[in-house]
This record gives C-alpha cells, sequence and structure tokens, in this order.
C-alpha cells in the first residue's frame, strides 16, 4: 500500500511537473474545460438565432430486391470508453441507443443533442482496452488503492487526459538515415500491459480478474445490442474498438463489427495483441459458427503513414497470407470523420484540388515521423497501393469500400447536422464558445476549430433493415460516405449498361441487371475491348443544398508497375457544360449568407444521373472507379456557433463546406499471366 501512495504521489508530481515545463494554465485548463463551469459559458450563446429543423419520424422501407439506402453510425463512445469521462461525458451505451432511435439529450455542456432523422443502424466502438476497469467500483468493500484507480477513472480531468496522451508507446529508433519525407520507417513497440494498472496485480486479484472483468462488460455489450436490436426498424450490432495508440496522438485504431448469435467471449484489445494480423487471427479462431466480423480502420490520415505500409504496428512485415487475412476482413475503411478526411490530400500523391476537403495536416519534411500527411496515410494511395499488391500477389488486399462516421465521445452516434455540432469532447468542446477557442499549447491539428469537422454518416444498400442484410451489404462494400448529409448515390459499371439508361423507366433495374454495383469487380470482356459504361445517380439530401456536381476518380496500374490518377467531372448541375480545358463544371454561382446560414436558391440540382465511358479505358490494366458528389456550398459548423455566439466567424477557417459523398469502388480487374497463378484464391475478393 505505501509503494502505492508513492506510485499515485509520483504520478501527480509528474503531471505538475509536466504541466509547469508545457507551460500550462492548469486553472485556465479547468475554467475551460470543466463541467462545473460549463453553465456560464452556455449562457453566452443563443440558440434560437439558429434555425433547426423540426425532428423527422423513422422512415421504414419494405423489403427491395434492388435494395434500400440505410443509414447508420459505425463509430461513437459512451461513458465506458476512459477518454470520454475525463472529458466530461456521462452518458450510457443504453442511452446512445435511444439517442440513436431519435431521442433528445442534454450534451455534458448543457446543449441540446437530437438527430434531425432518426437512424437505420448503429455499433456502439468503446474501447475494448477499457473493458471491465471499473467493474467493481461500485462495489462495498474497496480497497483504498481501488478507491483511488476509481477516481482517477471516473473524475473528469482534461490535464490528466493529456498527460497520459502524451507519449504511450515505447519504440525502438528506425534504423538508417534521416527518413525521406513521407515515406513510413518501420518500427518495433512494446504494448502497455494490464499488469500496469494496480488493480491487476496479484494482490488485487490479478490479471485473471481484470480479463473476467472484462469479459462481462462485453456480454453486457452484447446483451444490449441483442436487446435494441429491431429486425425491420433498427438494426444494433455488437462492436468495440481496438484501439493501439501511436506518439503524438496518432492513431491505428480498428471498429470491430460483428454479426451472428454466438459471439467470442473475450474482445481482444490491443492489451492482448500487438498488431491487426494477430487481432484477425484471434478472432477468426473465436468467431465461429454463425459468427462473423469486419474491421474498420479509421483516421489513417493520423497514422503517420503505418495504415497503408507493408509493416505492423509491433514491427513485422506483412506475408502473402497476412494480406489474405486482411483481404477477407477489412472489407471498409471510414475515410471521414470528426477529425478529418483521409480521403487523400494535396501534395501527397493527390491531383484534385477537392483532397483539400477536410485535411488537417501538412505533407511531412524530411525526417517527420509524426504530426505530417505521409504518402501510406490515405485511402486513395492505399487503393493504388492494392493494385501494386495485386500485381506482386495475384490478389488484392486492400480493395476496400468508403464509409463515414463520428468518432463522437458524448454517446450521440450520428449526431452530424452542422448546425448543432455539440463537439466530440464532452465538456472540452461543449458549450459554444469551447468549440471556438482554440486549445492552448497544441498542434492545430488537433484543435476542435481548426481540425474537426461534424463527422459523417455511412450508408448501406440491403433489401432490408436486418443485421443479415446490412452485414452483408458491408462485406459486399456495396456502401458509401458522406460528410453528413444523407445524399443518395448508386454506381454502377458494366458492358451490359449503354447510355439509353439514363432514359429507362427504371435505371437501377437495368443496371442492376448489365452491371455490378460499387464495391464489386468487373472483368474485361475480350469480345468488346472498348470501356464498360459507368451508370452515376446522385439523389439529394431535403434536408441539405441541391447538387452541385459529380466527379468519378480513377487509379489505375501501368506496365510498369506505376500507379496513377485522374479526377474529372462526368455532370454538372444547372444545365452547364464540363470545361474541355479543365474536365471541371462551371461555378454555378450558389452562394451562402454567413449571417444567417441562408443558402441562394435557383441553382443546384435535386439529381444528377449520367452514363459516362473512360476514352483512356485499357483492358490490360487494373484500376478502380469511384465517384464524389457535390452540394452547394452551405454554412460550416463554426459559422452556425458565430451566429449562436453574436461574433464574426473566425477568419482562422472557412465560414462554408461543401459537403459531399464518397462511393466504394468499381474495380477493373483484368486476367494476366500473374492473375492466373492465383486465380483459386486470389479474385472473388470474398
Amino acid at each position: 500500500m505505501k509503494k502505492f501512495l508513492v506510485a499515485i504521489l509520483v504520478i501527480l508530481v509528474a503531471v505538475l511537473g509536466l504541466a509547469i515545463y508545457a507551460g500550462w494554465d492548469l486553472i485556465g485548463i479547468y475554467r475551460a474545460t470543466s463541467p462545473i463551469t460549463a453553465p456560464a459559458d452556455l449562457a453566452k450563446q443563443d440558440d434560437s438565432r439558429v434555425e433547426i429543423p423540426a425532428q423527422q419520424p423513422l422512415e421504414l422501407r419494405p423489403r427491395n430486391p434492388l435494395k434500400n439506402v440505410y443509414w447508420g453510425e459505425l463509430h461513437v463512445h459512451t461513458v465506458e470508453s476512459m477518454d470520454a469521462v475525463l472529458m466530461g461525458t456521462t452518458a450510457t451505451v443504453e442511452d446512445a441507443y435511444r439517442f440513436a432511435r431519435g431521442a433528445k439529450f442534454a450534451s455534458p455542456g448543457g446543449e441540446l443533442m437530437q438527430l434531425a432523422r432518426p437512424l437505420d443502424f448503429v455499433a456502439i466502438t468503446d474501447h475494448a482496452e477499457g473493458f471491465g476497469a471499473r467493474t467493481r467500483c461500485y462495489d462495498d468493500d474497496l480497497a483504498l488503492v481501488e478507491n483511488l484507480m476509481c477516481w482517477f477513472m471516473e473524475t473528469p480531468n482534461v490535464a490528466l487526459f493529456v498527460a497520459l496522451r502524451g507519449r504511450q508507446v515505447d519504440e525502438e529508433e528506425s534504423d538508417g538515415p534521416e527518413s525521406p519525407a513521407g515515406v513510413y520507417q518501420n518500427q518495433k513497440r512494446e504494448l502497455p500491459s494490464r499488469t500496469a494498472l494496480p488493480i491487476c496485480r496479484p494482490d488485487y486479484g490479478g490479471e485473471e480478474r481484470c480479463i473476467d472483468d472484462a469479459r462481462d462488460a462485453w456480454a453486457r455489450y452484447i446483451a444490449l445490442a441483442d436487446r435494441y436490436n429491431e429486425p425491420g426498424v433498427f438494426t444494433a450490432f455488437a462492436a468495440y474498438e481496438y484501439s493501439p495508440v501511436l506518439d503524438d496522438r496518432g492513431k491505428h485504431h480498428r471498429n470491430v463489427i460483428f454479426n451472428g448469435s454466438e459471439l467470442p467471449k473475450h474482445a481482444i484489445s490491443a492489451l492482448d495483441v500487438g498488431s491487426a494480423i494477430d487481432l484477425w487471427r484471434g478472432l477468426e479462431e473465436t468467431c465461429v459458427g454463425d459468427c462473423d466480423f469486419i474491421t474498420i480502420p479509421h483516421n489513417m490520415n493520423k497514422g503517420w503513414g503505418l495504415f497503408y505500409s507493408r509493416h505492423t504496428y509491433d514491427g513485422r512485415t506483412y506475408e502473402a497470407d497476412d494480406w489474405r487475412l486482411r483481404m477477407r476482413r477489412e472489407r471498409l475503411a471510414e475515410m471521414y470523420q470528426v477529425k478529418g478526411a483521409s480521403e487523400c490530400a494535396l501534395g501527397v500523391g493527390a491531383t484534385d484540388e477537392e483532397c483539400a476537403f477536410g485535411q488537417v495536416l501538412s505533407p511531412c519534411e524530411p525526417g517527420q515521423d509524426t504530426g505530417c500527411a505521409f504518402e501510406t496515410s490515405f485511402a486513395r494511395q492505399g487503393l493504388k497501393i492494392g493494385l501494386q499488391l495485386e500485381r506482386e500477389f495475384g490478389f488484392n488486399p486492400l480493395a476496400f469500400g468508403m464509409i463515414a462516421a463520428t468518432d463522437a465521445h458524448n454517446s450521440n452516434p450520428g449526431d452530424v447536422e452542422e448546425w448543432d455540432y455539440v463537439g466530440k469532447a464532452g465538456t472540452v468542446t461543449s458549450p459554444a464558445i469551447r468549440r471556438m477557442n482554440n486549445t492552448a499549447n497544441q498542434p492545430d491539428y488537433n484543435a476542435t476549430l481548426t481540425s474537426h469537422t461534424s463527422g459523417g454518416l455511412a450508408a448501406v444498400w440491403a433489401e432490408e433493415n436486418t443485421r443479415d442484410a446490412i452485414f452483408s451489404g458491408m462485406k459486399r462494400r456495396e456502401a458509401y460516405a458522406t460528410s453528413g448529409p444523407r445524399m443518395m448515390l448508386r454506381f454502377f459499371a458494366g458492358f451490359g449498361i449503354d447510355e439509353t439508361i439514363v432514359d429507362a423507366d427504371d435505371p437501377i433495374a437495368v443496371a442492376t441487371e448489365g452491371g455490378v454495383p460499387m464495391g464489386g469487380v468487373l472483368r474485361p470482356n475480350a469480345d468488346a475491348p472498348d470501356s464498360p459504361t459507368f451508370f452515376v445517380w446522385a439523389g439529394v439530401d431535403p434536408l441539405g443544398a441541391p447538387l452541385q456536381r459529380v466527379q468519378i476518380v480513377k487509379g489505375w496500374i501501368d506496365a510498369d508497375g506505376e500507379t496513377h490518377e485522374d479526377v474529372r467531372d462526368v455532370v454538372c448541375a444547372d444545365d452547364l457544360d464540363i470545361d474541355p480545358a479543365t474536365r471541371r463544371c462551371p461555378d454555378n454561382g450558389a452562394t451562402v449568407d454567413t449571417s444567417t446560414c441562408q443558402i441562394s436558391t435557383g441553382t443546384g440540382a435535386r439529381e444528377l444521373m449520367t452514363a459516362w465511358q473512360d476514352a483512356n479505358y485499357d483492358p490490360t490494366q487494373g484500376a478502380f472507379y469511384y465517384i464524389r458528389a457535390l452540394q452547394n456550398p452551405t454554412c460550416r459548423w463554426s459559422t452556425y456557433d458565430a451566429i449562436r455566439l453574436g461574433i464574426e466567424p473566425n477568419p482562422d477557417v472557412p465560414a462554408t463546406i461543401r459537403e459531399r459523398a464518397w462511393s466504394s469502388p468499381i474495380w477493373i480487374d483484368p486476367a494476366g499471366p500473374t492473375m492466373e497463378l492465383h486465380k483459386n484464391q486470389a479474385h472473388s475478393l470474398p
């Protein structure tokens, strides 16, 4: 006991010393983030200045063989995540389910949280590393050590959170001279152990006690998902987040989404295994019978180049069987969320201006290994690397689809509307004045005002709103991402489609019959060397702005193994013609009054549709295509907050944004000598 009390004192002294060294104003941090001072900050805003749509009821849709779109959230945290607690969150897992179905709550800072439309599906993804850590905190016979630990884990304390998030991993220096700019250098990392927590030491029950508590917590998550799941009305998946940490608040996290009735008894976490490879292997060993799972990485942009490198978190190199495992289990990527966009980045292998959207990092300088944009940190680059790996191995382990999420830590899944964004981090980002003040002594890429978006949603095409149907849609990658608005998006490619599809009575039926949907793989037709026809359709969100244009993004690999990309607009609103020189739609003149956030009328479209062929199509080249649909501009969340606070929008951030949706790709997969060697296991992309 004496040793532990000394350890607690050392921690407190270390936090205080770090605060003094870093120039932290502990009183100021407390004042700016505490739940106790939140009411005074809430009084500074007038929410009546912002017009918020009335909530709409959940729309129930009958089974549809041509599929309905279902809207959901696959990444959200509750009071069960310790980082959420330290930031002032008190809402529970049950609260999160009720919120997803339309209930309203107050944010930790006192602001209203309510969806304009309920969700169709949700997965609550608290950090598995914390499962069971507070299970016994409500027992009557706790030792002093246990009481102290529970106090640490249940008391809002932003200074402690920042200290814990400082440098949480032990790394060995990478070999070789200064690393080239933006190229990931393999590193070995040591994972933390459960026994680092005093309550997991032998004197207090040992590691087995903590594992048993974690299993009890996971069993409760499974039971709650079953309780709130209502086939045909609302789908709840049992899920969690696997969360190893990187330096400088980097991410190498994955959400694990399950389907089936007999799920693993233990949620494998970063306290159990040191790499995603071991995570997948462990889950395949324990997820048996009718159990199935996928993993979804997030914040590749802040993975410091690790996500699409050839290396694992703990310093190993992927072998062919490891890539096959990843191909089976990593069907989607979360490429947009509160902490920015992971589609692409200007200056980091990308060529188009829209790659500046949602960017929070600058390209790396030579020798920089954190805090910058790496070549292997973005989805588009990952898709191109997948083409190279297919050339090498005969199968594409990085053929993934696109979704978006929030990563909110307020038990508010799907709360993505710009007009009522309450931040992601408890009383650190709520009320509004706290979102508008960048926290001192941290880089812009971690500051709410400059780097946080309002988050996005996952859309899945499925026959009905059930676990099996939606999970199957995710596995076949017939899914897409939006930056928040519920834009409709369909994308097909096929040799059995032609330009007359746009005049068909039911173009989706024609496209389904003659091609493959987003997420699919198309084989070149030896009898028809010309391009397949790509059918593109986008529909407006009734609560959003009109559509402005739709683009196609193409990536391909040439005979020398070099990858390339091309981005072009394929259909414009307002009967505008694409400029043949820029391959872009002209500006349609849509504007926003930033004093009220009213958008202009008379521009944009309710739907955009086209049938497009690629004049540069080469049936011998592996390629992928995906579409990006853009709205007319609307107000960014910070502009709505400025209106609430009666101040001018902050000039450090854009006053408006152009919301968008990204489809999952369609791949062109030519048969060649390398592919033929692996045809038995390679190209079905299960």
